[in-house]
């Protein structure tokens, strides 16, 4: 993209009602933001090795937590097994605010019996209990975000 584009673009921003654009291709990002006392133009060509340098620095902030909630559980019992979220989404422990939980520490359930709900995208998925087994830990509050693989429950099988 020459600077002639560039310079038409801006040009058309200025006399619209658009107050943000943006233009993606062939590797190259335009993005012009107006704002009410300045314009903004900034381009650059997109470099796939920089969104790779940043996925390392990401997990090591992730796994110091994996390994501290991991400690507990080898003390706690060494017959335990953890419950994790199948997908990425909100934790419900109860169907509606004014209902109690699904379960509490201590209680023991069913096979098939509901532990929580993850909604993701407006759906509520129903996390089951997958063996007849006692709730030792609950890792997760109302309402609180939860990724894949995480840690919902430390259970142990009955």
């Amino acid at each position: 993209m020459d600077i002639k584009d560039i310079k038409s673009l801006i040009k058309m921003v200025t006399e619209t009602d658009i107050t943000e654009f943006e233009l993606e291709s062939a590797g190259e990002k335009l993005r012009i933001q107006r704002g009410s006392s300045a314009e903004t133009v900034s381009y650059a060509l997109t470099q796939p090795m920089a969104i790779q340098q940043q996925l390392p620095v990401m997990a090591p902030v992730a796994a110091p937590e994996t390994q501290v909630a991991a400690q507990p559980v080898s003390q706690e019992s060494e017959n335990c097994k953890e419950i994790t979220s199948p997908i990425v989404g909100t934790l419900y422990r109860a169907p509606s605010p004014d209902s109690p939980p699904y379960v509490e520490v201590g209680q023991v359930v069913e096979k098939g019996q509901v532990l929580c709900i993850v909604e993701a995208m407006k759906l509520m998925n129903e996390i089951e209990a997958e063996y007849r087994c006692k709730i030792v830990k609950i890792y997760k509050e109302n309402a609180q975000p939860v990724e894949y693989g995480e840690t919902l429950f430390l259970v142990e099988p009955a």
